[in-house]
């Protein structure tokens, strides 16, 4: 699919990771609030959801990459054209958090950047898997020496997975992109309401 030019009010949040840790799962979880079980792999797909911040349309695209290394350059061109990253990985899988480090370094090269706006989501944290990746040693790594944001969900339980697009959109800045009068008014806004923008499924929403 082809990534078009950057608008006005417009932030482009993409997610990464091994095949199967279920970043598909999150996002139709997030945009539809379903859930299918069965993984079906995923080649590129974007999406696309408005909200109203600040009585301004905010366009949000959410694009799905193939957790695939065969596209190394459909990743780097995913990674120059998008303003947040969510790196995901199953808790269950200690390779797939493995991949998680390559891609934050392969992020770091591209954007030119030693802080990118980064999410890191330990994703299958139902109760009752199996888990390989201790949650603290996750934490430790991601937050004290990435500097980065740290959150496990669960697609199918539906635990986090609203938190984690709050944190990308934080991390994007989203108030930086609205015009300079809505900035102004949004300096009176208490700092935790301007950095996390509100989210309500009742928004209108499409998906391409």
């Amino acid at each position: 699919m082809s990534l078009v030019a950057k608008e006005k009010n417009h932030v482009r949040l993409v997610f990464l990771g091994a095949a199967g840790v279920g970043k598909t799962a999150l996002i139709r979880r997030f945009l539809m609030d379903t859930f299918e079980p069965k993984h079906r792999r995923t080649v590129e797909e974007l999406h696309s959801k408005e909200y109203e911040v600040s009585g301004a349309t905010v366009k949000v695209e959410i694009l799905d990459t193939s957790g695939s290394y065969s596209f190394p350059a459909m990743r780097k061109l995913s990674i120059q054209n998008s303003d947040a990253f969510a790196l995901v990985y199953a808790v269950d899988d200690a390779e797939s958090f493995e991949s998680v480090k390559s891609l934050r370094e392969e992020i770091l090269e591209v954007k030119e950047d030693k802080f990118p706006p980064i999410v890191v989501v330990g994703n299958k944290a139902e109760s009752g898997g199996e888990r390989q990746v201790p949650v603290e040693d996750a934490l430790s790594l991601v937050e004290l020496d990435w500097n980065s944001r740290f959150v496990e969900t669960s697609a199918k339980d539906n635990e986090n997975v609203l938190e984690v697009f709050r944190e990308l959109l934080q991390q994007a800045n989203l108030p930086s992109r609205l015009s300079p009068a809505l900035c102004k008014r949004r300096e009176t806004l208490p700092k935790e309401q301007a950095l996390r923008p509100p989210m309500n499924k009742t928004n209108s929403c499409s998906v391409c």
